[in-house]
């Protein structure tokens, strides 16, 4: 055990003095800079499933050694891949352990673990001066990605969400194109997710969780739940399903909006929004998310931009207008399998509709392009665009390069943060069915007291408090 963790119970209690935690019964230059000439060190954190595209996707750049693997169901058939395929690696089935045992030997981690396991592993990682790449959402609560933005900062270290398609050509032509007066006077904008993805088809009217499994025997149950509270295994709580449990997961909004929001949020300086209205919430219940949802983001007026409206729609059943000549949407190739399959192309792919005084955009998810919406508009437009260059780096080798002092990276903590918050505010809309008035300034909900608890949520399993002072 590190003596940060040895002194941890001398100085717990007076760290956690400012967090205000809901009872669990309610619900300059970054350290570890690594040579130009070197390869990134890299320890690797949840390697099944999506975990194991990330790991695939940063050792093809050819920029990083995958030198520790760690996951808390070592051994199972979507853990197998990766172990065979890094056979020298360091096993770890304990984060806290590969730490302590082999934290010298890498610089930066890769944390491809459920939304809600995000937190712990990245707060240490940060702490400890390693760089981190973390999967989208950057966490479950409010409070977790306030303190994770706050600790990058004190550390100064590189971090990256991974929202791919955030380096990709939507990136830079959305940062063009607003720079260029092309977007402008944005006043709302539609992202959809429409397509099947992890639809559960459990029963509305649910009372109770699922039923105690037996744990298989490969998986460390205790280790999975980490700071979460005690909950008995179940298979529908792993493996892709975690996604849709309140307890565990951040939905289709969380999972989604990362790929549709995230430019127009950077580039329209939306920050957090004023309110949240849960306009249709289709098969609510209290464990689990909805079958379909529309919520109604608003945000003010903000450096002589207009008040503009955001709204999200989810679930295959829950299409949202379009305008007229609208066409057919893009399928991005960069899209991930779903665990149920490929998405399947149709007329309304996932993406955005983003609606300025004088022209109107259309674009997909992920690094997908804008078009201009009416054939006339776009001629008109065509000489009037500037030019957009080439990303020079995917989302995985910008995360290395700047490890390695080359690059800055576009999604860091600082950017991706309060986009992940927007997300946590709408998941509690969602929880709550109830519309949520929000205080940019003091980032408190002033018109629904639990919802106000919840941007902390439940105090942490007992050992699990470190982490929220680090």
């Amino acid at each position: 055990m590190n003596n940060k963790r040895r002194d941890f119970i001398k100085t717990s209690a007076l760290g956690m003095a400012g967090i205000s935690f809901l009872p669990s019964s309610v619900f300059g230059k970054p350290l570890g800079h690594v040579a130009p000439s070197d390869k990134v060190d890299l320890a690797c954190c949840g390697i099944g499933n999506r975990g194991a595209q990330i790991i695939k996707a940063l050792y093809d750049t050819g920029l990083c050694n995958i030198v520790a693997l760690c996951d808390v169901d070592m051994g199972a058939p979507h853990t197998l891949e990766i172990m065979n395929k890094f056979p020298n690696a360091k096993r770890f089935q304990d984060f806290r352990e590969l730490f302590d045992q082999f934290g010298h030997g890498f610089e930066a981690i890769t944390v491809g673990t459920p939304d809600f396991s995000h937190f712990p592993i990245t707060m240490l990682a940060m702490s400890e001066g390693k760089h981190v790449y973390v999967e989208k959402p950057m966490a479950r609560t409010f409070n977790e990605v306030s303190l994770m933005m706050d600790c990058a900062k004190r550390h100064n270290v590189v971090t990256q969400m991974g929202n791919q398609g955030h380096s990709e050509g939507n990136y830079f032509q959305f940062k063009a194109w607003k720079e260029a007066g092309i977007i402008k006077d944005v006043t709302a904008v539609t992202a959809h997710m429409n397509s099947p993805r992890r639809w559960h088809g459990w029963d509305v009217n649910m009372q109770s969780f699922p039923k105690a499994e037996p744990i298989p025997s490969t998986l460390d149950w205790d280790n999975w739940l980490m700071a979460r509270s005690q909950h008995d295994y179940n298979k529908d709580f792993i493996n892709g399903q975690w996604r849709c449990w309140y307890d565990f997961g951040m939905g289709a909004l969380g999972d989604w909006g990362a790929h549709t929001m995230d430019t127009a949020h950077e580039f329209l300086e939306l920050g957090l929004p004023y309110e949240v209205d849960p306009v249709m919430l289709r098969g609510h219940n209290n464990f689990f998310f909805p079958m379909s949802s529309t919520l109604a983001f608003k945000f003010p007026e903000r450096n002589g931009m207009p008040a503009c409206t955001l709204t999200w729609y989810d679930g295959v059943d829950n299409i949202p207008p379009v305008p007229e000549n609208y066409g057919v949407s893009e399928l991005n190739a960069d899209i991930p399998a779903a665990s149920n399959g490929q998405i399947q192309p149709a007329k309304l792919n996932p993406g955005k509709i983003i609606y300025g005084k004088d022209l109107t955009f259309k674009g997909g998810s992920h690094g997908s392009t804008l078009s201009i919406i009416g054939e006339e508009k776009a001629k008109d437009m065509a000489s009037k665009l500037p030019e957009v260059p080439e990303s020079p780096s995917n989302h995985f080798a910008n995360f290395l390069k700047a490890s390695k002092g080359e690059e800055e990276t576009r999604s860091p903590f600082s950017v991706a943060g309060p986009l992940s918050q927007v997300f946590c505010l709408g998941v509690l809309a969602q929880q709550l069915n109830s519309k949520l008035i929000f205080d940019r300034e003091t980032h408190r909900i002033t018109n629904n007291p639990l919802a106000n608890q919840l941007l902390t949520g439940e105090a942490p399993r007992k050992g699990w408090e470190e982490f929220y002072t680090l």
